[in-house]
């Protein structure tokens, strides 16, 4: 295990150049294949929480552009959740269907340990609950578990509620109702997350169209929902007349061409890492289409895995998740109180509350 600050490092991404985040953690095991990153970008709310994202990157680089990013967002998501938590993630490099193996896993499980508690890890894409449950056989510091070893199982299903509950806020902001029936939702990945944010939406009484480039996952939701639309990709859905957008696969939904083509006027999903870059939150503002942030909005899911940390109450979990709208209504208003684009608003909201609370730090006390 090696800490990237201090060592050379070919082609370093800027923001650890610029020495944003307290630790970045290269981890290797040649003989189980394990190549991991860990990224701890705030502990001043208290240690960092944030999955393990198993994904077949081109490159280490791409990896630690992506580590960065994401661990910078689940300070941000962590802040605005309420949890005395910082923010951190990890991912390991290869192809989780190929490459996964319990050696892995577990060695995955003994770098965890050695950090002694700065980081908490979870699921995320190309993980579950049963692939923790392997990881903590050699640490303690694993959420995120199946209910049959204590823990919480999928976290997908309180991020879909919390997407909703997201929904129904900006719902409300727009069209003065929180309310989405009779409203036409277009829903971008129906994997994890997407479907069951597909359940909400259908019992709510909206009308659904959804697109996913895996057959399997969409032919699922039409058979429990025949009344669904379904089109070819994300160009046709973004293009369509629908009155919702909602980006539920991986990052980067929104860039110049999709903002431009939507014809919604919310965009709120699941997806971490929505907007392709620095500026597309306010080309949707000056479009005047209402956007919820991602890491806002799809905070139920770390709210679950947080929750497990100090004994899982689905109920208590649940109520939690449900403030998402309270939180999302905040944002719109001081959005439009301060003229910012509601991103910004969260920024600032998030950013309050590390500073706050984060400086009680400072006050010593005896252990």
């Amino acid at each position: 295990m090696t800490d990237v600050f201090g060592l050379s490092h070919k082609d370093p991404s800027p923001v650890v150049q610029s020495g944003k985040h307290e630790q970045v953690v290269f981890c290797s095991d040649e003989r189980s294949g394990l190549h991991a990153i860990i990224a701890i970008y705030s502990t001043a709310l208290g240690p960092g929480l944030g999955g393990t994202r198993f994904y077949p990157y081109g490159n280490e680089q791409a990896a630690l552009a992506d580590v960065l990013n994401l661990s910078r967002a689940m300070a941000y998501k962590n802040s605005l959740a309420g949890l005395d938590h910082g923010g951190a993630k990890a991912v390991i490099i290869g192809d989780p269907a190929t490459d996964k193996s319990e050696a892995l896993l577990r060695a995955y499980g003994r770098f965890i340990e050695s950090l002694g508690g700065r980081y908490y890890t979870a699921c995320d894409v190309g993980t579950y609950s049963e692939d923790m449950d392997v990881v903590a056989r050699e640490s303690s510091y694993v959420t995120g578990r199946t209910e049959a070893h204590g823990g919480a199982g999928d976290s997908s299903i309180l991020t879909a509620f919390g997407v909703f509950q997201g929904m129904l806020a900006a719902a409300e902001h727009v069209y003065g109702a929180p309310s989405l029936k009779g409203r036409r939702v277009g829903v971008e990945g129906v994997g994890k997350v997407g479907h069951r944010l597909v359940d909400h939406l259908i019992e709510e009484g909206a009308e659904v169209v959804i697109c996913d480039v895996n057959d399997i996952a969409v032919d699922h939701v039409r058979r429990r929902h025949p009344s669904i639309d379904v089109v070819a990709d994300a160009v046709a859905l973004s293009s369509a007349d629908i009155d919702v957008y909602a980006p539920c696969a991986l990052g980067g939904a929104l860039d110049d061409a999709t903002v431009a083509r939507l014809n919604a006027k919310i965009v709120c999903g699941g997806a971490n890492n929505q907007l392709a870059h620095p500026g597309v939150d306010k080309q949707l503002a000056e479009r005047g289409i209402a956007y919820a942030p991602d890491y806002v909005v799809n905070s139920g899911g770390v709210i679950q895995v947080a929750d497990e940390i100090e004994g899982f109450n689905m109920a208590r979990a649940r109520a939690r998740a449900a403030k998402i709208f309270d939180t999302t209504s905040k944002i719109f208003k001081l959005a439009d109180e301060e003229g910012v684009p509601p991103s910004a608003a969260a920024d600032r909201l998030a950013e309050r509350r590390m500073s706050e609370i984060g400086r009680l730090r400072g006050i010593w006390l005896r252990r």
